[in-house]
């Protein structure tokens, strides 16, 4: 299995989420999530799929099989989500988590799959009777694996006494700017909002030559954080469209063009002249199934009897997945960035000349990411609307 190929599929699947969660979910407010963490949460599901339910899943994740899921998501726990504070690079934390009903016993060849490949803990918990307890017991997980940031991925009352199953999955990221920003020359100046009106917001500056590239519509800063001592190299993207209400057309460019990422990132350092980016701090919270069903993935939420391989029981063809949550934070600010992400379900580059300066002046409404680079990884997605909600 080629692993840029199967992320160059997984991100082209992560822009498709983003715009309609950008499109449906966000349209009024900031916006973080983490495709990574979802597109983990769907795997498990599908490595417990058989029928037309397991082949939607593949066919919406891009993949040809439950094993190429499987190998490609071992690679990336492994390859991209590995810790790197120890040696100078980006804290990371990624965690996965089971929760089964102990009237109920997870299939040999699915806890092999659970166990091995996903390394999630597995939990025996009463849905019968103590339902508050099991939400408040994966709400705990997710807050411990998230460094304090995720605090209730689960909502009250969205699992009772017919939930037999959680797949959980948390994501962590905090990384320091390969060059800080001076917060002593951090000002503030006008953002103006989709609607025109502007409000005041502290920005970061800076005279240093900056990683910028300038594409048809739109510009994209590079912002790397600091390496480890590994081949790994993170970074943060801002999509700033030139049109000061151009967001949703950009949004919209990013998801018709397959491959869209890896034809507009910049290389090259550039001498800025205007330079600005707001600090901002988002939590976002969304149930990914609404997206999910409204981009075709209908089957294993519908009680079709495809969930057949994940527990021992005649129960297992009446098994279905009710809902997926996520919540996610970002903070961005002089030092770097810190993020988080939980989810549940409950079952031809274009060089600059060196000698021109260019301007980037993040003042309305853009997109941003965060990515490995080395294998082409997308973690994070989201857009900032207002840099003073939160």
């Amino acid at each position: 299995m080629d692993l840029r190929q199967s992320i160059s599929n997984q991100t082209d699947v992560a822009l498709s989420l983003s715009k309609h969660v950008a499109l449906t979910e966000a349209k009024d407010s900031n916006l973080v999530f983490s495709p990574s963490s979802i597109h983990v949460v769907l795997s498990l599901i599908a490595a417990g799929s058989k029928g037309p339910t397991l082949d939607q899943l593949l066919s919406f994740l891009k993949s040809k099989s439950t094993d190429q899921l499987n190998s490609f998501s071992s690679e990336i726990v492994a390859v991209v989500f590995a810790d790197g504070s120890p040696s100078g690079g980006p804290r990371l934390s990624f965690a996965n988590g089971v929760w089964i009903d102990k009237s109920l016993s997870l299939k040999d060849s699915y806890k092999q799959v659970v166990d091995n490949v996903y390394k999630a803990a597995s939990n025996q918990v009463d849905f019968q009777t103590k339902a508050v307890e099991v939400t408040q017991q994966v709400n705990s997980w997710a807050e411990k694996e998230t460094s304090g940031l995720i605090k209730e991925v689960l909502p009250p009352d969205s699992v009772d006494s017919t939930s037999r199953l959680i797949l959980a999955n948390a994501l962590y990221f905090k990384g320091a700017w390969d060059e800080k920003f001076d917060a002593s020359k951090t000002k503030d100046h006008d953002f103006h909002l989709l609607n025109g009106a502007p409000v005041q917001v502290p920005y970061m500056t800076s005279k240093k030559k900056q990683t910028i590239g300038a594409f048809d519509g739109f510009k994209v800063l590079g912002l790397p954080y600091k390496q480890g001592g590994d081949k790994r190299r993170f970074t943060m993207y801002f999509f700033l469209p030139d049109a000061k209400d151009g967001l949703p057309a950009l949004v919209e460019k990013m998801d018709s063009e397959s491959g869209f990422l890896d034809r507009h990132l910049p290389y090259q350092k550039v001498e800025v002249g205007d330079f600005r980016i707001p600090r901002f701090k988002i939590s976002f919270g969304f149930e990914a199934s609404k997206v999910l069903k409204g981009l075709g993935l209908v089957l294993p939420f519908s009680g079709g009897g495809g969930l057949t391989e994940m527990v021992d029981s005649p129960v297992a063809s009446n098994l279905f997945v009710s809902n997926i949550f996520q919540k996610s934070f970002i903070e961005v600010n002089e030092e770097g960035t810190e993020a988080a992400a939980a989810s549940a379900g409950i079952v031809a580059l274009r060089g600059l000349p060196s000698i021109d300066k260019i301007d980037f002046v993040a003042d309305h409404p853009f997109l941003f990411l965060i990515r490995e680079d080395m294998t082409g990884m997308v973690m994070f997605i989201g857009h900032v609307l207002n840099p003073l909600a939160a």
